[in-house]
C-alpha cells in the first residue's frame, strides 16, 4: 500500500498551482470541476499528487498551527540522498522569501516551509544505508 494522493482545499486554485509547479516542479495531471462544480486539479508526479479543490469565495478553513490540535499539520516529501533536490528545492523557497524552518532529527534532514495558504510541508532527505 501506498499514498496516491491529498487533498487540498484552497483559496486561489491558480495561485496554488503556480507555486508547486515552481517550487516543486509538480505537473498537471488532469483539471476540470467536479460533481458540486468546483474547480480542481491535481498536480504531481507519475507516483503521487495533490488534489486541489478551490474553495467557495475564496474561504477555506485554514490548517492547524498546533499538533495538540486536531487537524492537518503537515505532509512530507521525501527526495532521494545526494541528488541535489534538497538543495535545490530550498533555494527555490528562499528565493521567494518564504520562511523555512529546518530540523535535523537523524536519521537525515529535513525543512519545512508553509505555501500560499498556510499548509506546511516538510521535505526531507534520508542518507544511503
Amino acid at each position: 500500500m501506498r499514498l496516491e494522493h491529498v487533498n487540498l482545499t484552497v483559496t486561489d486554485l491558480d495561485r496554488s498551482v503556480a507555486f508547486y509547479r515552481d517550487i516543486l516542479d509538480f505537473e498537471v495531471r488532469w483539471s476540470g470541476e467536479n460533481e458540486l462544480g468546483m474547480r480542481q486539479v491535481h498536480i504531481g508526479t507519475d507516483d503521487y499528487y495533490l488534489a486541489l479543490f478551490e474553495g467557495r469565495n475564496g474561504q477555506g478553513d485554514p490548517p492547524a498551527d498546533d499538533y495538540y490540535e486536531r487537524g492537518f499539520n503537515h505532509f512530507g516529501l521525501l527526495v532521494g540522498p545526494d541528488d541535489g533536490r534538497f538543495e535545490e528545492i530550498r533555494d527555490r523557497v528562499a528565493e521567494r522569501d518564504i520562511a523555512i524552518s529546518a530540523n535535523e532529527i537523524p536519521p537525515g534532514r529535513r525543512f519545512y516551509f508553509h505555501d500560499p495558504d498556510g499548509c506546511e510541508i516538510e521535505v526531507a532527505e534520508y542518507p544511503t544505508a
